[in-house]
């Protein structure tokens, strides 16, 4: 960001204590990470930089607790469960969470406010009071400590975030597409695979990764829902940070963080496509 040629003294001053502002809340942001990331390569069984690290010496470096990691049956079984909870509810609430926000869009939808606030109020209310009725309302239907239910509950956790995104996607949506599409003899299941869905997709997939990274991070509701076979990976964290402090969970943190890049970076590039498919040009 460059600063105008007629900008006074003040404004020249105030933009580089912007900067420095931004700089240091950045800074503060991702300082965590710069800790964790070494440390997940510590030789030592330690939570802290050993004299050889520092030294920056070979022999204070090593693999261990990757090699750690994807050789424990607790580890891969809890990754296995986190990937599968996560795909089967992502999968359920990107398909609600679409229907739903293409039945708020109409303009004929009777009490389309309530009924939104309805469907994302898993984002309002707090997460323990959610996991609390949960755990009451599955354990009367058995579904407490199943895969069923701890998928279900993921599920609503998740489609607030598709039908955010999508609703926003549709807010630009050029319905007269709709109207051409049934003139030319098109049914309503044409037009949504073939006009509809193919607009709409990168707030479809962005609702996806962001009901993904949701049921992939969560906790709390894990820990009320979920029985042993159940455990995922954030409760494996959870548990090792209570019982067995091992730097095994520096490098799953590592590898999360490598995720959520990838996951971040996808979302941005599906941005970009959005706008070029709405005929904006990328900020």
């Amino acid at each position: 960001m460059t600063i105008p040629s007629y900008a006074t003294r003040g404004e020249r001053i105030w933009h580089y204590v912007f900067l420095g502002i931004c700089g240091l809340v950045f800074l503060f942001l991702i300082g965590p990470l710069l800790v964790i990331i070494p440390l997940s390569f510590n030789a030592e069984p330690y939570f802290t930089f050993s004299k050889a690290m520092l030294s920056f010496d070979p022999a204070g470096y090593s693999l261990r607790w990757y090699q750690d990691f994807f050789t424990s049956s607790e580890w891969l079984n809890a990754i296995k469960n986190s990937f599968i909870i996560g795909i089967a509810s992502t999968f359920l609430a990107t398909v609600l969470g679409t229907v739903a926000a293409l039945g708020l869009s109409s303009r004929h939808m009777p009490a389309r406010g309530a009924i939104m606030a309805l469907l994302i109020s898993p984002m309002v209310v707090p997460l323990i009071i959610s996991a609390a009725a949960m755990f009451f309302f599955f354990s009367k239907v058995n579904l407490a400590q199943t895969y069923v239910g701890v998928i279900l509950a993921h599920t609503a956790l998740g489609i607030p975030f598709v039908i955010i995104t999508v609703t926003a996607t549709l807010s630009s949506f050029d319905t007269t597409l709709i109207r051409a599409a049934h003139s030319l003899g098109a049914n309503p299941t044409r037009t949504f695979f073939k006009v509809v869905l193919p607009l709409v997709t990168p707030g479809v997939v962005s609702g996806a990764l962001f009901a993904f990274i949701t049921s992939f991070d969560e906790v709390v509701v894990v820990l009320f829902i979920a029985g042993p076979e159940q455990r995922t990976m954030p409760i494996q964290m959870w548990s090792g940070i209570r019982e067995q402090i091992s730097p095994t969970i520096l490098a799953v943190a590592t590898m999360l963080v490598l995720l959520s890049m990838l996951l971040l970076t996808t979302l941005e590039l599906l941005r970009r496509r959005g706008e070029r498919l709405r005929g904006l040009s990328p900020g």
